[in-house]
């Protein structure tokens, strides 16, 4: 099945290991930072992949090297053949990651064992019961709270994703760090990044450079311990001495890390994206449907990844607010 040369190896010789499968565009949480406030046009559902075409499709980037796939959405647990895609999924020989809100993830606890997704991301951008309502539009944060102490009791790898905005939540960038000191999780920290409808401000951010500064001013410099980041890692890593725990920093917008990057994307209707940012991709579905090889295509895209997020190579081009309105909005790309 294999070509004879590496599809996934770009122009400047990175190569891209690692999947992030959309399965699906909706969610039932509403966080303003990913959904624009009057939603998002959804793919009619003939256009979706199925769960044997979301399988199909994988199957041909772990033939040509990709290990590790990561199931994102949207939210991945509103989609009812979830278990069926993990099921078929985990038939390959790659490890299997999500990234989910946790409201829905008590009821997959023992699937989730079964097909051997052991590392799994929590979006939580906020402790308080209040916050949370104001940040997603809806009243989960007991049970998500509840959900993620009942993983980390059941042994999953649980890292917590808090998308920092300036005024707030960054207030609590402390309060997330003593999560750690008793339990043996990784916080996040993610700085703001634009996408289309989400009203993007480069003042709404919090920086690599800030966060460092607060926990330098907070704990003793003997206690701040920096992490030997893994390869091809987006996020920079600590921890406070002899707390169980770490945390991150991903600075997508002040210290990008494109140079590492072995990361592809694909859209829950089936289009390859070679970037986060980039505006353009490669529609894999239509072609897969009509029988035909998708590698050339494949490696068409992969070959014409930029080497600085999708060309956005300055600051004042990543602030133009033109390439955001391009771009789709964080829901329907998949986190």
């Amino acid at each position: 099945m294999a070509l004879t040369t590496d599809i996934l190896k770009d122009s400047i010789g990175r190569n891209h290991n690692y999947l992030r499968i959309s399965i699906t565009e909706k969610c039932n949480l509403r966080c303003t930072y990913c959904m624009p406030a009057e939603g998002v046009p959804l793919s009619p559902s003939p256009e979706l992949m199925t769960a044997n075409e979301i399988y199909e499709i994988a199957k041909i980037f772990v033939a040509n090297g990709v290990n590790k796939i990561r199931l994102t959405g949207g939210e991945p647990l509103v989609r009812k053949d979830f278990t069926e895609i993990i099921e078929k999924l985990s038939t390959l020989d790659v490890s299997i990651a999500m990234t989910t809100n946790a409201v829905n993830i008590d009821r997959y606890i023992s699937n989730l064992k079964k097909f051997k997704v052991s590392i799994i991301n929590v979006s939580l951008d906020t402790l308080k019961v209040n916050r949370f309502q104001e940040m997603t539009l809806k009243p989960n944060f007991d049970k998500v709270i509840k959900n993620i102490y009942m993983l980390i009791n059941e042994g999953f790898q649980i890292k917590l994703n808090v998308v920092l905005l300036k005024g707030t939540n960054d207030s609590e960038i402390l309060d997330f760090i003593e999560l750690t000191k008793e339990l043996p999780i990784s916080i996040r920290f993610i700085e703001f990044m634009p996408f289309d409808g989400n009203n993007w401000d480069r003042s709404k951010a919090v920086s690599l450079e800030e966060i460092k500064q607060l926990v330098n001013e907070s704990y003793p410099k003997e206690a701040v311990l920096k992490i030997e980041d893994a390869p091809n890692d987006t996020a920079k890593n600590y921890k406070i001495k002899n707390y169980k725990g770490s945390f991150a920093v991903i600075s997508t917008v002040t210290n990008p890390f494109c140079d590492s990057c072995n990361r592809l994307r694909l859209t829950a209707n089936g289009r390859l994206r070679n970037c986060l940012f980039s505006e353009k991709e490669s529609d894999l579905l239509t072609a897969f449907r009509k029988g035909e090889s998708i590698e050339p295509i494949i490696q068409k895209a992969v070959l014409a990844k930029a080497a600085v997020r999708a060309g956005l190579d300055t600051y004042e081009k990543f602030a133009d607010p033109n390439h955001h309105s391009k771009n789709r909005s964080m829901i329907t790309i998949g986190g």
